[in-house]
This record gives C-alpha cells, sequence and structure tokens, in this order.
C-alpha cells in the first residue's frame, strides 16, 4: 500500500500555502501557540519569505511542510518539517527532506544543517546528515 500511496502524493516547492493548511499541520505536530490566534497573518508569509519552501500533497490537500532559512550563497537551515500524523511512516517527510536538499544544491547552498528533535538523528542520518560534534544549538533566552 505504501508505494501505491506515495505514487499519489506530490512534493513539491511552493511560494505560497493556504494559511488554514499550514495552521492544521503547525496543529498536528504541535506547533501552534495559542498567542498565534491573535495575528495568525505570519502563515502568509511562511511560504513567500523562506529560501525554499516545499508542500506535500495527497488528493489536493496539503499533508505535510518543510522550509529552508538561507541567503543562498553558503548556508541553509531546513526546519519545520512535518507530516500529519495519519500520513506518517510512509516515506513522505524523507521525500520533503531530500526535495529541500537538491532545491538547495540547485540554488548554490553548500551547507545545510538542522536542528533535529530527540530520537530523530537516526532518520536524519538515513538522508546524509551527521551530528555536528563538538556543537551545541543555542537558542536566545527571550524567544
Amino acid at each position: 500500500m505504501s508505494e501505491a500511496f506515495l505514487g499519489q502524493v506530490t512534493v513539491k516547492p511552493i511560494i505560497s500555502a493556504l494559511p488554514e493548511d499550514l495552521k492544521d499541520l503547525y496543529t498536528d505536530a504541535a506547533w501552534w501557540d495559542p498567542s498565534y490566534d491573535r495575528d495568525p497573518g505570519f502563515l502568509n508569509h511562511l511560504a513567500k519569505e523562506s529560501a525554499v519552501f516545499v508542500g506535500a500533497f495527497y488528493k489536493k490537500k496539503m499533508i505535510g511542510m518543510g522550509r529552508a532559512l538561507s541567503d543562498l550563497v553558503s548556508d541553509a537551515y531546513i526546519q519545520d518539517v512535518t507530516v500529519l500524523k495519519e500520513y506518517r511512516g510512509k516515506g513522505i517527510g524523507k521525500i520533503i527532506i531530500r526535495t529541500l536538499v537538491e532545491e538547495l544544491r540547485k540554488k548554490g547552498v553548500d551547507w545545510i544543517g538542522l536542528v533535529a528533535e530527540p530520537g530523530t538523528s537516526a532518520f536524519y542520518k538515513e538522508l546524509g546528515f551527521d551530528v555536528l560534534k563538538d556543537h551545541i544549538p543555542l537558542k536566545y533566552k527571550d524567544s
């Protein structure tokens, strides 16, 4: 079933997405903060302002996404990769990552990184990523 299903899924770079689709994905991934409801307008900029934004679609429904932030000269950071829970485990996330990497390479980016959630390093290693030994991710304390 998985191969037949994947044959019906389209993963492609996009420059816009419906805000309600993005909210569904963020909510499903437990990334939606209730404060976003006050001004969800930022959703209109997510795809457009990302260096690369990839959507995964099944029967015209957006079921997954991923994006990269970059100067499009040297470095890029992949983030917000998610697939709706009911569609996980079918290979869609891998296709999203591969598409992001391919699009970044086409644009000349030669260093691609990401911050993975705990327990996901094997997934990313399978796709060519390695743990950055001797480096630690940091986050500004007020954000």
